[in-house]
């Protein structure tokens, strides 16, 4: 991987102030005051959950303290398998203000809207599962199944313990192309749009058909549709610039999960 480590370094350092609130309808007596965390936005709603919970189940109703734990944003339910930077490039909140407020709750999880990841083994599972496909799109898979269990848990405790280093000593071998080739077979995407928060995913080639490698200008050609024409993509809170390569952009921007999380901004036709 010919990586610039400081864009690394960078990536892995962004962070979110979040505002939490508890649920109004849940508490008993006094009204607590919120509760502010800088989260990295390469983790997950279900890492913070502990921290959050702790301070505010003193505050709300007994039958409600061992529930299962939801957040939202403006009414919308947070998904707890998306990571906190891609719900936040998603939800668009207002970027002049500072902290981003989120509601928490302990009862009436939304089942029919939210997977319930509620304990870190549940997330650790999601989050190897999604390892696992992002290798066999690039590698057919060799590359995970070539690495030992201690391999695996390195990079889980790298992630949910912030440390750059210990993770990136497992993840350059998952960010390398494999052998004697200079770009991953296929590109591990997801791609987001803001009207129902859900994704799509399709086979992405890093290659065109001439075998020169594409830039973001031709994965926007490959999204657009008579009626609508992809005309920009962002991540990480950053608009990315249409000439850069898709191989560069998937071996540096993709988060540790090692899916690109790409929104899409469509223009109608």
């Amino acid at each position: 991987m010919a990586h610039d480590r400081e864009v690394l370094r960078m990536i892995w350092e962004g962070q979110i102030g979040i505002c939490f609130q508890a649920d109004s309808d849940e508490i008993v007596g006094i009204k607590p005051e919120p509760f502010y965390l800088m989260v990295s936005r390469l983790s997950y709603l279900p890492l913070v959950t502990d921290k959050v919970r702790k301070y505010f189940t003193r505050y709300i109703a007994a039958e409600h303290q061992e529930g299962a734990v939801w957040f939202d944003f403006n009414g919308t339910p947070l998904r707890l398998h998306y990571p906190i930077g891609v719900l936040y490039d998603l939800l668009h909140p207002d970027e002049d203000s500072t902290p981003w407020c989120l509601t928490i709750h302990f009862s009436k999880f939304p089942e029919d809207a939210l997977v319930k990841l509620n304990t870190k083994e549940l997330l650790e599972s999601h989050f190897l599962s999604c390892l696992k496909e992002a290798d066999v799109l690039k590698h057919r898979g060799l590359v995970i199944s070539a690495m030992q269990k201690k391999d695996h848990n390195q990079l889980w405790l790298g992630l949910i313990n912030e440390k750059f280093d210990q993770f990136w000593a497992v993840n350059r071998r998952l960010m390398e192309p494999y052998s004697d080739q200079e770009s991953f077979k296929n590109i591990p995407v997801r791609f987001y749009n803001d009207d129902d928060f859900t994704y799509m995913q399709k086979l992405i080639s890093p290659l065109s058909e001439s075998g020169q490698k594409k830039n973001l200008s031709d994965l926007m050609a490959e999204l657009s549709t008579p009626v609508r024409k992809a005309v920009g993509f962002r991540t990480h809170g950053i608009d990315l610039h249409e000439e850069t390569q898709l191989q560069w952009v998937s071996e540096h921007l993709s988060y540790p999960d090692n899916f690109l999380h790409l929104s899409v901004d469509y223009k109608s036709l």
